[in-house]
């Protein structure tokens, strides 16, 4: 049976989690319940063991238990971490890397999808602090049921409220489901920047820091796809499970993607590769007073389109990053480079696109679909863009 990890933090509203198990088992999930030492103050963790048929998890060394290290063990046999309810503290921990008892300890030892449905009073959950915490979370992937609004155990009415517990349990088999949807297809991306040299020290590139490439690579690792990462130079560690190749300019990326093209059966062209290099890079460092007034240029060579030539039977996603009339130039671009599907995001405004973990897009499809996007985590966004993929160009078992 399938298991899933169920984290309970000292709200008053500890008494739902109970509907949040319930709802999780009889959908045919295993739980296993892990209250904070808080929490189980407020309830008692027989209950919890009682409603599971598992022994519910609270210290972290427990010696009536068998010795193991059992954050570990456990962090390797569920599919989902669901925290519910999650207290201002338990996302502060979870934000800052604090293990200071089982549950925080066992969120940095998951390497799976985290849900987390908070619960606090009103003040809390506005807080500046809060607000940035989650804000984090959200930049690392965790995802969020957002709290209700009612009546709050302070007296008070406002933001706060845990979120139902059926829609809990909803947003949770809907994060399960994902599931293993690309298993046995491999898939090609293309991430970061890239260099064009003029000499040793001096190059053109541009902002793109290969987060929305990495995290769409990290996605489709986690549903089941062989990932070949063809990135530019950037300071990013791979995905785990994750093959990559390191390039730097435009010639070797195109070069990288020519060599592992027939390979896929989707390919992703997130990185952002500059439109100009120089004739040749001097051997040597330019002196001001040989440059002149001017600098020749010469076009690098055009990925995208070339992909589009020999697309074949394989689904094409190209990224269109611009400053203005981005719906026109990316239907534009869409059409010119034979693509199945373009992102267009706008890369003007501020704490989105270059150099941010947000992003906001338009994704635009060959068959005149459209899907706009709120600003979400680049981790978001990936997951919109692989179930749409999927969705298009997965065949239905």
């Amino acid at each position: 049976m399938p298991v899933l990890a169920l984290g309970v933090s000292s709200s008053i509203s500890v008494y739902k989690a109970c509907e949040v198990l319930r709802g999780f088992q009889k959908a045919g999930w295993a739980v296993q319940p892990i209250l904070t030492p808080n929490a189980a103050r407020l309830v008692s963790p027989l209950l919890f063991s009682t409603l599971s048929g598992r022994r519910t998890i609270v210290e972290t060394f427990d010696e009536d238990h068998e010795w193991s290290v059992a954050h570990v063990a456990l962090a390797k046999e569920i599919d989902l971490l669901a925290v519910a309810p999650a207290t201002a503290n338990i996302l502060a921990k979870f934000a800052h890397g604090v293990a200071d008892d089982f549950l925080s300890t066992f969120y940095l030892a998951v390497q799976k999808p985290v849900l987390v449905a908070p619960a606090m009073n009103t003040a809390m959950w506005r807080h500046p602090q809060t607000a940035a915490n989650v804000r984090i979370l959200r930049s690392r992937g965790v995802e969020f049921v957002e709290p209700a609004c009612g009546y709050l155990a302070c007296g008070e009415e406002g933001e706060g409220r845990l979120a139902d517990p059926a829609a809990i349990v909803e947003r949770g088999l809907e994060i399960l489901r994902r599931g293993r949807g690309l298993s046995g297809r491999t898939v090609l991306i293309t991430a970061g920047p890239t260099r064009e040299y003029l000499d040793p020290v001096r190059y053109l590139t541009n902002r793109s820091s290969g987060r929305m490439g990495y995290a769409l690579a990290a996605e489709a690792a986690a549903r089941g796809a062989r990932v070949v990462l063809v990135s530019g130079p950037t300071p990013l560690d791979p995905p785990p499970g994750v093959e990559i190749i390191r390039v730097v300019s435009a010639a070797e990326m195109a070069e990288a993607v020519r060599a592992r093209f027939d390979e896929a059966r989707i390919v992703v062209m997130a990185a952002a590769v500059a439109d100009f290099s120089f004739p040749a890079a001097a051997g040597r460092k330019i002196k001001k007073s040989e440059m002149g007034g001017s600098l020749a240029v010469v076009p690098t060579v055009d990925i995208l389109m070339e992909a589009g030539t020999r697309k074949g039977g394989r689904y094409l996603v190209g990224f269109a990053a611009e400053t203005e009339d981005m719906r026109r130039h990316a239907l534009s671009k869409l059409k010119e480079k034979n693509l199945d599907l373009i992102v267009a995001n706008d890369v003007s405004g501020e704490g989105v696109g270059f150099d941010s973990d947000f992003n906001q897009a338009i994704l635009l499809d060959a068959g005149g679909g459209e899907t706009e996007t709120p600003i979400l985590s680049k981790i978001e966004l990936s997951r919109i863009i692989w179930s749409h993929i999927e969705s298009h160009a997965v065949p239905k078992s």
